[in-house]
């Protein structure tokens, strides 16, 4: 299956994110989401997670960074950076902050990100 990055449904529409996300998009060990995000430079999820247990995502991805880069932080204290070409799996405990103006495509067990997503877009929208 393939769908074109437009085709895909916004879930999250603000100034310096904007993500898309398509339930149902296959299944590995569940049924996956595909996700288009763009992100900007500043942006920092850690903010939008709490509330969530231990504050972070809770979900897997497996995905590839289009452009761009990321410093991705882990319940543990380890931190990585991503950058334009790689492909990476990020397992669940984890929080984003965005480097550089960035495009990623990930994708995601759905029962396990869709949440996630709910509740972000629910702090975004009280402000």
């Amino acid at each position: 299956m393939h769908i074109p990055k437009n085709d895909l449904p916004v879930k999250i529409d603000a100034p310096g994110a904007h993500a898309r996300h398509r339930p149902d998009f296959g299944t590995a060990a569940g049924t996956l989401a595909g996700e288009y995000f763009t992100l900007g430079a500043g942006a920092d999820l850690a903010p939008l997670l709490a509330g969530l247990e231990h504050d972070d995502c809770h979900s897997a991805h497996w995905g590839y960074m289009v452009a761009g880069s990321v410093t991705v932080s882990y319940r543990d204290g380890a931190e990585e950076c991503c950058s334009d070409g790689d492909l990476f799996y990020w397992p669940p405990g984890h929080s984003v902050r965005v480097e550089s103006d960035a495009e990623l495509v990930m994708f995601s067990p759905q029962g396990d990100h869709g949440p996630v997503l709910d509740h972000i877009a629910g702090k975004m929208a009280a402000g």
